[in-house]
């Protein structure tokens, strides 16, 4: 891939006749180009302190970078001419944002000497710069992919389009089983962050890991890889690990199961902080429903009553037990009881309504 990058740059240099450079989003070096034309590798005056620090450091310094984007140079999107600063020994560039699917992925320049418009939709050679400038843009997301797992997981499960897909393709590229580890930390804590290779933060604050498993039997891996996270991250996190996959295939269905596990886990103290998908019983017929049920709105609306009604279905509908559990006396118990059936018109002695009530109440503890 290093190969084909490099004649992206060597290209763009041919149809501009500039020496040009090509660097990450985080201005750290990729490849460059001389001058096409100077055959003993000058670049025939075209060097400036910028250009000279850039190739000798692979990279530019965060003075030069701020300098740069200070002139809004990540917005761009599409060819943008950046001005010279004689005093500091700057020369005019030609700057090619590298995108793909609308994210910045880096920065072709072009020492041009100012003589390409970037405003002329005409030019033939810029069109055709502007096209390298695309293309690096996708060799650099397929690198990410390779680079970063975590990258590509975090395409896969957030991102769009051609992206998504080929971030799935660079994961699948590895076949076998996998699951998926859910991290949720605790409402307020700070954003999320990476704490394992591989590992992708995503909105919210979520983190997500691809554990691969020698056997889609043993998902003792993935449980171990939760434990091992957990301990980098604030207290109070929640893990969930969903089943195991054929593959990057079905990575977003996994999700959810990750996620739901770690909500349970995160609500369930017998399942804390670990809980796997294939252990969570009913809640997985909660974690299924869009939302809870509208005949038990009533009920939501009154957190006494839906705690006694919760705790009287975990009972499987033991007056003794849930009395206990409450610590309240069994006459209060069939007094809540009466309420919640004149709230709402649900009997809780008919089965039908206990699994409706049951698993709406716990969907609505669910984010």
């Amino acid at each position: 891939m290093r190969t084909d990058l490099q004649d992206v740059v060597d290209e763009a240099a041919r149809l501009l006749q500039a020496p040009a450079t090509l660097e990450d989003v985080d201005f750290t070096l990729v490849a460059f180009c001389a001058h096409p034309t100077d055959d003993d590798g000058d670049d025939g005056g075209a060097m400036d302190a910028v250009r000279a620090r850039s190739i000798l450091g692979r990279g530019s310094t965060p003075a030069t970078r701020r300098w740069f984007e200070d002139l809004g140079i990540a917005r761009a999107q599409g060819p943008v001419r950046t001005p010279a600063d004689p005093a500091a020994g700057v020369l005019t560039r030609l700057l090619l944002p590298v995108r793909a699917d609308g994210r910045l992925l880096g920065y072709l320049w072009l020492l041009d000497g100012g003589r390409t418009d970037p405003d002329d939709a005409g030019d033939p050679a810029l069109a055709a710069a502007v096209a390298l400038a695309a293309r690096a843009g996708r060799l650099l997301a397929e690198r990410e992919a390779d680079d970063d797992p975590g990258a590509a997981l975090a395409a896969v499960l957030t991102g769009t389009g051609a992206e998504r897909d080929r971030a799935a393709a660079a994961l699948a590229a590895r076949p076998g089983p996998v699951a998926l580890v859910a991290l949720r930390p605790p409402r307020g804590a700070p954003a999320g962050r990476r704490p394992t290779a591989g590992a992708a933060v995503l909105p919210g604050g979520e983190v997500a890991v691809l554990v691969r498993l020698a056997s889609p039997a043993d998902l003792r891996p993935a449980a171990a890889a939760a434990s091992a996270a957990l301990a980098r991250l604030p207290a109070g996190t929640s893990a969930g690990v969903s089943a195991a996959g054929p593959g990057a295939a079905d990575l977003p269905a996994r999700w959810a199961e990750a996620r739901a596990a770690a909500a349970v886990a995160g609500l369930v103290p017998r399942l804390a902080p670990v809980a796997q998908w294939a252990e969570l019983g009913g809640w997985r017929t909660a974690a299924a429903l869009p939302a809870p049920d509208p005949a038990v709105a009533p009920l939501l609306a009154e957190p006494a009553l839906a705690t006694t009604a919760g705790a009287y279905l975990d009972a499987a509908g033991s007056v003794a037990r849930t009395a206990a559990a409450l610590g309240i006396h069994r006459q209060t118990l069939y007094y809540r009881l009466g309420r919640i059936t004149a709230l709402t018109g649900l009997d809780l002695a008919d089965g039908d309504t206990r699994l409706l009530v049951h698993a709406s109440l716990r969907r609505a503890r669910l984010p």
